[in-house]
């Protein structure tokens, strides 16, 4: 995403959403985002929530860069670049993104660089703890993670954001229909 300051600067915004808690994990404002800068983020953000099983995103110049590209094949992150011109493949991060826009973006005039970061840092806060989400059983998305973490046996339990979650609904299509 990208904006601009009052003096007519632009910046720009990296948002990192879990696809299944939709919790904005991170909102990282920025006057330039490389590759190396979002390497960092990512790495800072696995050691703190653990590696998810994939990552999804759109093919941005920071996100194909040679650093990240470097970075997945170390880690061992997959890495799914959805189709140009199709962010409906990317819906969770695109809703996130317009939501944004709409409710911060679009109405705030940022004085500068430190004023855009408390102010994403203050709505991201209210996203993630303040507002429920129909999708989540009308849960925070902040509650719903933690309460996913615990009923999940600890064998199952996901290491990360994203680890493994899109795998168990299928496991559920399995069983016989009833008539």
């Amino acid at each position: 995403m990208h904006d601009q300051l009052a003096s007519g600067r632009r910046f720009r915004v990296l948002n990192i959403v879990d696809d299944v808690t939709r919790e904005c994990l991170r909102a990282v404002p920025d006057t330039s985002i490389s590759g190396r800068r979002l390497v960092r983020d990512l790495a800072d953000l696995i050691a703190e929530r653990g590696k998810p099983g994939m990552i999804v995103s759109d093919d941005g110049t920071e996100l194909t860069s040679n650093a990240v590209l470097v970075w997945c094949g170390e880690v061992g992150v997959e890495w799914h670049y959805i189709a140009p011109g199709k962010p409906m493949q990317n819906g969770y991060v695109e809703s996130f993104n317009g939501r944004m826009r709409d409710e911060l973006l679009n109405e705030t005039l940022f004085l500068n660089m430190d004023h855009a970061r408390v102010q994403i840092a203050a709505w991201v806060e209210d996203y993630n703890h303040e507002r429920p989400h129909s999708a989540l059983c009308y849960e925070t998305p902040a509650a719903f993670a933690a309460e996913l973490h615990k009923q999940w046996p600890a064998p199952l339990r996901p290491t990360g954001s994203a680890a493994q979650a899109i795998a168990y609904p299928a496991l559920m299509r399995n069983k016989p229909a009833r008539l």
